[in-house]
C-alpha cells in the first residue's frame, strides 16, 4: 500500500521564522493523519545524535514512520576540493539519518557548470557517490538522489547516474513536479529505481497541476509499494493547504 507522508520543508516558512519546530511538525502530521513524516536537515537545533533520537521517539510515539532524512549537495564542480565538501556532507548526513532511523538519505546531483558537458557533470556525481556508498551501507541508509534538475533534469541522465554508480545503496527520491518536460513518461521511466517519493501540487514553475490519478496508474503498473511525501510549495498557508492535499491523495490511494 502506498503511504502518504510530509517533508518539514512544506513549513519552511514556519521553520524558519522559529514558529514551527520538529517537534511541531511531528504533532502537525499526527493531526492530519499522516503515515509518516520526512526531515530534511536543515532546521535542526544541535545535531547532537540524543536530539535526533528524541525525533525519532516523538514520531514513534504518534504512530509515524520516518520515511526520508535530506541534504542539499551539489556534486558538479570542477574542483576536486569542493566535491570532497559534498562527499564529507554526505557521510555526515548518513550518520544523522542512521540516528534518526531514517531508511534514505535523499541528496541532489548539482547543476553544469558553464564551459563544461552533462557527461562531464555525470561522471562527476557517478565518482563522488561512489566513494559514500561504503559508508551507507555501514550505516544501513540507502542515498536517494533526486531529480533535482540540472544533471538530473531528464530520467534518461538520473538512470546513466544510477547506473554509474551500479550499487543497491543508491536509488532515487522521484520528484513528481521536478520533470518538467514528457513529465508522466519521465516519471514512469525513473519509478523502477525510486525508493521514495515527492508528492508536489503542481509542476516546479509552471503551475501546472499534477494529476495524481494518472500517477496512480504508473505506480501501480510499477508495483511502487513506498511513500509519497508532500512537498508543498504553493502560495496557500501549509497549515491550510497540506491537509487538503493530503485528503485528496488519501483518497486516490486508499
Amino acid at each position: 500500500m502506498i503511504k502518504i507522508g510530509c517533508t518539514a520543508y512544506s513549513y519552511r516558512d514556519y521553520l524558519n521564522d522559529g514558529r514551527m519546530k520538529y517537534e511541531d511538525f511531528i504533532e502537525e502530521a499526527y493531526k492530519i493523519g499522516l503515515d509518516g513524516v520526512e526531515f530534511p536537515l536543515y532546521w535542526l537545533p544541535t545535531k547532537d545524535p540524543s536530539y535526533l533520537r528524541k525525533i525519532r521517539r516523538l514520531s514513534l510515539y504518534r504512530g509515524l514512520s520516518i520515511s526520508e532524512a535530506g541534504i542539499s549537495t551539489n556534486f558538479c564542480s570542477p574542483e576536486a576540493s569542493e566535491r570532497k565538501k559534498a562527499i564529507e556532507a554526505v557521510k555526515e548526513g548518513l550518520e544523522m539519518a542512521h540516528e534518526l532511523g531514517a531508511p534514505c538519505l535523499r541528496v541532489f546531483g548539482g547543476y553544469v557548470p558553464e564551459g563544461y558537458s552533462t557527461e562531464d557533470a555525470i561522471n562527476w556525481v557517478v565518482e563522488s557517490i561512489k566513494s559514500c556508498i561504503d559508508y551507507a551501507e555501514e550505516n544501513g541508509v540507502v542515498i536517494a538522489l533526486e531529480n533535482h534538475g540540472g544533471v538530473t533534469s531528464k530520467a534518461d541522465d538520473v538512470i546513466k547516474i544510477i547506473k554509474g554508480v551500479d550499487s543497491p545503496w543508491f536509488r532515487v527520491n522521484l520528484d513528481t513536479g521536478n520533470y518538467l518536460e514528457s513529465t508522466y513518461d519521465e516519471i514512469a521511466k525513473t519509478l523502477p529505481y525510486a525508493v521514495h517519493m515527492h508528492a508536489k501540487v503542481a509542476l516546479l514553475r509552471k503551475k501546472v497541476k499534477l494529476d495524481y490519478e494518472r500517477i496512480k496508474e504508473i505506480l501501480v503498473s510499477g508495483g511502487y509499494n513506498g511513500f509519497l511525501s508532500i512537498e508543498y510549495e504553493e502560495e496557500e498557508d501549509p497549515k491550510i493547504a497540506v491537509p487538503k492535499f493530503a485528503k485528496y491523495l488519501f483518497e486516490i490511494f486508499r
